[in-house]
């Protein structure tokens, strides 16, 4: 198989999650765009969606499933999203498609995080993908100046040319260089840096289970 059909195999597989009669919390990528469109199989039985992303969102409306405002929702039993890295204790790097703040929001307010991705993205160690962190754009030379103290080389994303800009009007940072063997305290520690929104590594909010899609079929870790 691909890396496409993997991704859609979890995505499907990602169903038997799904807590009838509840709302779901959808994250945001290709390998949730396949469980989106497999979750329209049974919009009839749930309450709804809380989106991390406008484009999820988007996905979510056109196929005709309600999405709720996180502040209208107190507990959301299952969160389901992709992940960039994942390392063998649930701890994940996310990002990638820029969504990074408002897929740990939703995370945060999840019960569970069902994370489904293919096989190339479980790793030892944390951190051969850039670690992707969200922060408010003037202070990003000087995160850029934190990063590089510690070893990391911090390129501000871009896109057609100009910064990136988040779904929240920030800018986002992408940290190579950097084996994060201690997630929790890197995370920790990142976030307490003034400027930064967000840093995509999702430690404190990691998955409880992960669905791996393989050659030989889904393969499920539970952390």
């Amino acid at each position: 198989m691909n890396q496409d059909e993997l991704k859609a195999l979890v995505g499907q597989a990602a169903l038997q999650y799904v807590v009838p009669g509840e709302i779901v919390g959808v994250g945001t990528g290709s390998t949730v765009n396949k469980f989106i469109d497999a979750l329209a199989s049974m919009k009839d039985r749930i309450a709804g969606a809380v989106s991390s992303s406008v484009a999820s969102t988007a996905r979510l409306q056109a196929l005709h499933i309600r999405v709720f405002d996180a502040n209208d929702v107190d507990q959301i039993s299952v969160y389901i999203d992709g992940a960039d890295e994942i390392d063998p204790a649930g701890h994940m790097i996310k990002g990638g498609g820029a969504a990074l703040t408002r897929e740990k929001i939703v995370a945060a307010q999840s019960t569970r995080f069902i994370c489904i991705a293919d096989e190339s993205k479980l790793v030892t160690t944390l951190g051969a993908f850039p670690v992707p962190v969200e922060v408010i754009p003037m202070a990003a030379r000087r995160i850029e100046r934190q990063f590089a103290a510690m070893g990391g080389v911090a390129k501000l994303r871009m896109k057609d040319g100009v910064p990136l800009v988040t779904d929240n009007q920030q800018c986002i940072l992408d940290v190579s260089g950097l084996a994060i063997k201690d997630p929790l305290a890197f995370e920790s520690e990142v976030n307490q840096w003034p400027g930064v929104v967000t840093v995509g590594i999702f430690a404190h909010q990691k998955a409880a289970v992960c669905l791996l899609g393989t050659s030989s079929g889904v393969k499920t870790l539970t952390f």
